[in-house]
């Protein structure tokens, strides 16, 4: 299985990595030997929104090719969901089975038409912003609407990542990283 993890300019940091820790521990744990994940993103190096420096593996590549979609959120979002570079770099993705946000990410999922007619969530304060873009958007920790799995604010990233660790391989995994992490996962 292989994981597209996008990073870009802006992003906030706890949303990627609440999200990679517990999903990343599917392989290291043993539990999806096959589990590989690649950091993805529009420009060779990336900085969050408070100067954090991330390089990517993947730099404009087609996202066609990947088994899981994972889009962090942050301020950045706001305006990313209108740079037609980004979305039309996010449709490449279309064929992925499975796409995820957390926090605001999933404006990108919408803007990118991934959300039309789903189920979806987003941060608290940004739910009035992704109605466009959805059918409901109900104001809960984490939404299961089949081919997209969207989560609300940025500590919801923990909760995201072991609930696709769950869909992957099953309840013993994720109680089993959730303890390893010593995280009461909801």
């Amino acid at each position: 299985m292989q994981a597209a993890l996008i990073i870009f300019e802006g992003m906030t940091s706890l949303d990627f990595i609440g999200f990679y820790d517990p999903v990343t521990r599917l392989k290291t744990m043993g539990f999806r030997p096959d589990f590989q994940w690649r950091f993805c993103a529009l420009q060779p190096r990336i900085s969050d929104d408070r100067g954090l420096g991330l390089i990517p593996d993947y730099v404009a590549a087609p996202l066609d090719g990947f088994d899981l979609l994972f889009i962090p959120g942050g301020f950045a979002t706001r305006s990313l969901q209108h740079n037609q570079e980004m979305l039309a770099w996010l449709k490449t993705a279309a064929p992925v089975p499975l796409k995820t946000s957390v926090c605001t990410g999933a404006l990108l999922l919408g803007a990118a038409g991934f959300l039309a007619g789903k189920r979806a969530t987003t941060h608290p304060k940004a739910l009035q912003e992704l109605v466009p873009y959805c059918r409901v958007v109900p104001g809960v920790r984490v939404v299961d609407d089949g081919k997209v799995i969207t989560a609300g604010g940025v500590a919801a990233s923990l909760d995201l990542g072991l609930y696709v660790v769950e869909r992957l391989a099953g309840p013993e995994a994720r109680a089993k990283i959730a303890a390893q992490m010593d995280y009461p996962y909801r």
